[in-house]
């Protein structure tokens, strides 16, 4: 039977109750890493609006992994015990809670969007942001966040952050822990030859440059249940084609070794490293191609992001086993409720709850 946007998907003993996801979506609404009522609105309004899974923002697993001040985080138990809530909420309206597991490198410790996303200095509520080497984000602003090339105890300390906050995240409730290494952030630094030039097993060979990403991977492996799945969100590509770079071909090579490291979906994306990056026209699924070459070369399921706006579109992606998921980001800012009218217009048998049934199109 050809699946579609509707169809369950089952990843080890998790039940997706479609092929929709929320894609994590920064909400930069965070004090100190804690999750506010916003969070429980915008998520649960997700959740309500009927998308398979819904996922939190990067959710940093450190103080210092945090994008900005105001950024989600799962430190401590505090954080694990706010965010349970909103786990159990979005559960209870048929959704998966899923959260994604980050630290943001060297494109650390700046000012949110709407303050220009710019460095905020160490001395004025910053802090020092660790990377591959020691080479800032080149910002607009002459302005550098102070960066420091990580040593090996340092590498360690990361493994055992996002070890330590896929537990807390499994004691909230969540049932999809998602690594992040994709965007520019401190894994993808290390996957691309842009920021990684490295002499040790780190850096240097695809081996070595893929090292990090493998072992975080297996490290939330490790402490995640058998029956709850793993995901990994990659940039397929930096966009950045007249230099040395990470590419799709490097992605495609590195999902199996995902995979071995106990990953069950790869969430492909694009870009992120440097602002030199060639996007191109961001037209419908413009990325849907990088998630097609890497769903040819592994066996476990991929999920395609990006230009995703239509019901149709996202059904044919599945229909055409383009992808396994198809996960939406700017559609579910517009339209919370995108899962649940998707159904109506693909005529599928999808209830609406009960409390919104007075407006449906019946």
């Amino acid at each position: 039977m050809t699946e579609s946007l509707f169809s369950p998907l089952t990843l080890r003993g998790t039940e997706l109750p479609n092929r929709v996801m929320v894609s994590p979506m920064c909400q930069y609404s965070s004090e100190d890493g804690m999750p506010s009522d916003w969070h429980l609105v915008h998520l649960g309004s997700r959740a309500v609006g009927g998308a398979g899974v819904v996922m939190t923002e990067a959710t940093a697993v450190s103080p210092e992994g945090r994008i900005t001040p105001g950024d989600l985080g799962i430190w401590s138990d505090e954080h694990a015990d706010a965010l349970s809530d909103i786990a159990a909420f979005v559960r209870g309206q048929g959704s998966v809670p899923a959260i994604q597991l980050a630290h943001a490198g060297r494109k650390a410790s700046k000012t949110v969007p709407w303050e220009d996303s710019q460095p905020i200095p160490t001395d004025d509520g910053g802090w020092e942001t660790v990377a591959p080497g020691s080479e800032a984000y080149p910002y607009e602003s002459k302005e550098t966040a102070a960066t420091r090339e990580m040593t090996v105890e340092d590498i360690e300390t990361v493994i055992d952050d996002f070890r330590a906050a896929a537990e807390r995240a499994l004691d909230a409730g969540f049932e999809i822990a998602e690594v992040h290494a994709a965007h520019g952030y401190l894994l993808h630094e290390f996957l691309s030859p842009v920021t990684n030039r490295r002499d040790d097993d780190y850096g240097g060979s695809f081996e070595n440059r893929t090292r990090l990403v493998r072992e975080v991977t297996a490290a939330v492996r490790e402490v995640w249940p058998d029956d709850k799945p793993v995901f990994v969100r990659i940039s397929a590509t930096d966009w950045l084609p007249d230099r040395e770079s990470w590419d799709v071909e490097q992605s495609a090579r590195l999902a199996p070794l995902l995979a071995d490291a106990g990953a069950d979906l790869i969430d492909v994306s694009a870009g992120g490293i440097h602002p030199d990056q060639q996007v191109p026209e961001p037209g419908p699924g413009y990325q849907v191609p990088y998630a097609e070459r890497v769903k040819e070369n592994t066996d476990i399921a991929v999920g395609a992001v990006g230009g995703i706006t239509e019901p149709e579109q996202a059904d044919e992606i599945i229909r055409n086993d383009r992808a396994d998921l198809a996960i939406l980001a700017r559609e579910h800012l517009r339209n919370p409720y995108f899962s649940l009218e998707a159904a109506h217009e693909l005529d599928e048998d999808v209830e609406w709850p009960v409390q919104y049934r007075r407006g449906t199109f019946e």
